[in-house]
């Protein structure tokens, strides 16, 4: 359905108010049967529904890239593996990054705006910090790497300071004690999505004691998201830019 030729013909005097909701509310969703795809969440939240693709048969990830795809001309997939991939491959655009397991399908490539930094401590928190990467870039967003920068060696860290400084939002990924975004945070100006994760000897407690470093950080704008959730962090830096660009300070 083409939402801005609905909206035209509305304007135009050739639909009702009446059909627009009809319309809308037998477009807001697909029922496939094992999923309802939402094909609002793009009118909503500005990008459409993501695919959470752990736990799905090949079968169910096939099928949701598809309609996704019809409807949107993208698809975003996470916690992807190879076999995910292979069902999808002859899709036009369809890519598969094995260390951050996300699985994509871009028809016709945005263009990058404004600037994200993703962060990490460490070269094993990589693949939580590539997951934000590239869900960042999928949504629009201009993404700028820096690993292996983690406070057993904060010169690392400082010698990349200056690339903070026009950052609109910085993820900073860390697993072990989940140090980097207060240091991060202290420094730079962005608002700072600190990720902790999973990475770490056993009094880790398989990332909660970096959570918990994160969640106590006196640096102030630093916020949290879940264990090794780079799909969360990705997303909500991408909003953050992606709303200064709006606003003119991209």
């Amino acid at each position: 359905m083409n939402v801005d030729a609905l909206l035209e013909d509305f304007r135009q005097g050739r639909v009702t108010a009446e059909e627009i909701k009809r319309q809308l509310t037998g477009h807001s969703y697909a029922d496939a049967g094992f999923a309802r795809l939402d094909h609002h969440r793009l009118l909503r939240k500005g990008q459409p529904e993501v695919v959470f693709c752990q736990g799905k048969t090949p079968e169910h990830v096939a099928h949701i890239f598809h309609e996704l795809a019809q409807a949107n001309g993208r698809v975003l997939g996470t916690r992807a593996e190879a076999c995910h991939f292979e069902a999808v491959e002859d899709m036009p655009g369809a890519r598969y990054d094995p260390v951050s397991r996300v699985l994509s399908v871009v028809r016709e490539p945005v263009e990058p705006v404004g600037k994200v930094i993703v962060v990490s401590a460490g070269t094993a928190d990589l693949p939580v910090a590539e997951e934000a990467a590239r869900v960042a870039e999928h949504l629009g967003s201009r993404v700028v790497r820096h690993f292996d920068c983690g406070v057993a060696g904060i010169h690392r860290f400082l010698s990349v300071l200056d690339d903070f400084l026009d950052a609109r939002a910085v993820v900073a990924v860390a697993g072990m004690d989940g140090a980097l975004p207060s240091v991060v945070g202290g420094a730079v100006a962005a608002p700072v999505i600190a990720v902790p994760t999973s990475v770490g000897y056993g009094a880790s407690f398989g990332g909660l004691a970096a959570l918990l470093t994160m969640l106590n950080s006196c640096a102030p704008g630093v916020t949290v998201v879940n264990i090794d959730n780079g799909f969360g962090a990705g997303y909500m830096a991408h909003v953050i830019n992606a709303q200064c660009v709006a606003a003119g300070k991209g």
